[in-house]
C-alpha cells in the first residue's frame, strides 16, 4: 500500500481503451491475458482493440450506440469491451447465467446494435433474440468451432478489420458502458458509467490499497461482466501493466485450484462463498503449492472464520471490502497489514461514507446501525430509463447502498445486513448476517441464510436456512444443537427459533444469496397452509 500516492483527476477529454494502451506501449510483448486456449500480448490487445473499433464502426454502430457482450471470460472479452470504448460505443455487459427472458429484457431495455457472444451462450441469446421486440444489426461469435449460419466469427471479423488510426473524443464524464445489477432484490437496473468512473476505481483501490505491480498476476473468480470482476480483471491489472488469468468455466473449488497450482497467481479475487467453498474442499492445496501473496473479498460480507482459515492455511490476508455496481468497485475495505476479520474496514482514500438513521440524520456514534452512504468519483451516471430509482439510490453527491453497517469503538466499519433483509426482532434490529457468522463458526455448518418469518401471532422471528458439509448429519438433535451454539454467541433474542436444512441456497450468478427468494418460498407455502 501506498498512503503518499495522491491521485490525479483524468482530463476532460479521456478515453479509457486508450489511456490503457497508452501506459502499456512499452510492454508490447508481455502478456497481458492467459486464458484457456493461450495468451494475449499488450502489443497484441492494442492492435485488436483498434481493429474491434473499426469492425464495430464498419457495421453501422455509431456514437454512444450499445453493444450486448455475452461472452464467457476469455481475450475476446476485454477486445471487445476496450474496442468499443475505444470507438465511443457504449458495451453493455451482461451475466453470463441468466435466462432467453432475461436476455430478451436486456436487449429491448438497451436496444443494442450489436451481440458479441460466446459460441455456447449462441442458443440461448437466439432464443432471447426470438421474444426481444427489437432486432441488432449483426451477432459475432466468439470462440465458434465451425461457421453458424448469419453470424459472423469474432477472429475472422476482428482480422479482416484496419486498426482504427485514433480513439473516439469521448469526455471522461460521458457514458462509457453499462452492467446490469445482479438482480439480488429484484429486476436487474442498466447502470449507467462513465470513462472516467474505470480510471478512478484503478487510481484508488488497485494502486494505493492493494499496492498492485506490474509483477502481479492476477486472478478473478468474479467474472469481467460483474463490476467486480471487470475492476479485478481489466481495469486494474491493466493500469499497473500486470498479466490476467481468465477462466471460461465457473470458478468451483477445483477449477480454481487448478489455477493456483499451475499458473501461480500472485493476487486472488474472490467472494466469501467461494473460500468457504475452498475450505471445505478435500482437494484444498497446501501452501507451498501456490504463489498467493494477497487475496480479495466482495459481494458480501467475509465471515472472521473463513478469514481465518484461509490465512492460517496459505499466509495470504484476504482484504474484505465492499463495493456496489452503482460504486463499480471497492469503496470501504480493509488493507494489507490492517485486516481487522470480522470487518470491512474503513473507507477507501478518496471515498466518503456516512451512516444514516431512520429520519437521515447521520450518526456519529459507535455501535449504532444505519443506512450506508457513500460519495466518491466513481459512481454511475444514472439507472437507464429508471428515474424513480435513480432518484432514490443517486441523491446528489451521494449514493445509497442499500447495506446496514454500523462503526465499531475503533472506527471499522462491520456489516449488520441489506436494508431489506433486517429484521426486527423484540423491537430491537436483528442483523441476518451475524446470526449467519455465527452459525458458520459451527464445524458442521457449510454456508446459512437468516430470514424473518412470522410465528403465527404476529410477530417476527428468525428463521436460518443451512446447508451442511455433511447432509447425512441432518437431524433435531444437530437442530437444537446449533439453536444452542447460536444462543451462547449471540444475544438471546437473536437466535433462530426455526432452523431448516436445505441442499443449497439461492444466489445470484456473482454469489449473492437471494433472501428474498427465501422468503417468497416461506409466503408461497404459507398461502397453501
Amino acid at each position: 500500500m501506498n498512503p503518499t500516492r495522491v491521485p490525479t483527476a483524468p482530463p476532460e477529454r479521456f478515453n479509457f481503451a486508450q489511456h490503457l494502451i497508452a501506459m502499456n506501449v512499452g510492454r508490447g510483448e508481455k502478456p497481458a491475458y492467459i486464458d484457456d486456449l493461450g495468451s494475449l500480448s499488450y502489443g497484441a490487445l492494442a492492435d485488436r482493440v483498434r481493429r474491434c473499433a473499426s469492425a464495430l464502426t464498419a457495421l453501422g454502430v455509431r456514437r454512444e450506440e450499445r453493444v450486448l457482450l455475452l461472452m464467457q471470460d476469455c481475450t475476446d472479452w476485454p477486445v471487445a469491451f476496450l474496442g468499443a470504448l475505444y470507438g465511443g460505443i457504449t458495451p453493455v455487459a451482461v451475466n453470463t447465467l441468466l435466462t432467453a427472458d432475461d436476455y430478451a429484457y436486456m436487449l429491448a431495455h438497451s436496444r443494442a446494435q450489436v451481440a458479441i457472444v460466446s459460441a455456447a451462450l449462441l442458443p440461448t441469446l437466439q432464443e432471447a433474440m426470438a421474444k426481444a421486440p427489437h432486432e441488432v444489426k449483426q451477432i459475432i461469435v466468439s470462440r465458434g468451432k465451425e461457421a453458424i449460419a448469419n453470424t459472423v466469427d469474432f477472429d475472422v471479423w476482428i482480422s479482416g478489420a484496419t486498426p482504427a488510426a485514433s480513439p473516439a473524443d469521448t469526455a471522461a464524464d460521458e457514458p462509457g458502458f453499462w452492467l446490469y445489477s445482479s438482480g439480488s432484490t429484484g429486476r436487474p437496473k442498466g447502470t449507467v458509467h462513465s470513462h472516467g468512473n474505470l480510471y478512478w476505481t484503478a487510481e484508488l483501490y488497485a494502486q494505493p490499497v492493494l499496492g498492485l505491480t506490474e509483477k502481479d498476476i492476477c486472478f478473478s473468480a468474479a467474472k469481467l461482466f460483474f463490476a467486480y470482476g471487470l475492476g479485478n480483471g481489466l481495469s486494474f491489472p491493466l493500469s499497473v501493466g500486470a498479466t490476467t488469468i481468465l477462466m471460461a468455466e465457473r470458478p468451483t473449488p477445483d477449477a480454481c485450484f487448478k489455477r493456483f497450482t499451475a499458473l501461480k497467481p500472485t493476487v486472488f479475487f474472490g467472494a466469501p462463498t467461494g473460500y468457504a467453498g475452498m475450505l471445505a474442499s478435500p482437494n484444498l492445496p497446501a501452501r507451498e503449492q501456490v504463489a498467493l501473496r494477497m487475496c480479495s473479498s466482495a459481494g458480501e460480507a467475509l465471515p472472521r472464520e473463513i478469514g481465518e482459515k484461509f490465512t492460517a492455511r496459505f499466509g495470504a490476508e484476504i482484504i474484505d471490502g465492499i463495493g456496489s455496481t452503482e460504486m463499480l468497485h471497492v469503496f470501504l475495505s480493509n488493507r494489507p497489514g490492517d485486516v481487522r476479520y470480522g470487518t470491512t474496514g474503513k473507507a477507501v482514500p478518496g471515498y466518503v461514507v456516512e451512516l444514516h438513521d431512520e429520519t437521515g440524520d447521520v450518526l456519529t456514534g459507535s455501535d449504532e446501525v444505519g443506512d450506508l452512504y457513500i460519495s466518491g468519483p466513481s459512481a454511475a451516471l444514472m439507472y437507464w430509463a429508471n428515474r424513480e430509482k435513480t432518484n432514490e439510490t443517486f441523491r446528489g453527491a451521494w449514493t445509497k447502498s442499500g447495506d446496514k453497517y454500523f462503526r465499531d469503538a475503533d472506527g471499522y466499519y462491520v456489516y449488520a445486513g441489506r436494508s431489506d433483509d433486517m429484521l426486527k426482532v423484540s423491537g430491537q434490529y436483528v442483523s441476518p448476517f451475524e446470526v449467519e457468522s455465527t452459525l458458520m463458526q459451527h464445524p458442521a455448518v457449510l454456508e446459512s441464510a437468516v430470514i424473518g418469518v412470522d410465528d403465527g401471532d404476529g410477530l417476527t422471528r428468525a428463521k436460518a436456512f443451512v446447508v451442511l458439509k455433511d447432509a447425512t448429519l441432518a437431524d433435531d438433535a444437530l437442530i437444537a444443537t446449533l439453536k444452542t451454539f447460536v444462543k451462547s454467541k449471540l444475544a438471546p433474542y437473536k437466535y433462530p427459533r426455526q432452523l431448516e436444512f436445505v441442499a443449497e441456497l439461492p444466489k445470484t450468478a456473482t454469489g449473492k444469496i437471494q433472501r428474498f427468494k427465501l422468503r417468497e418460498l416461506e409466503k408461497s407455502r404459507v398461502d397453501r397452509a
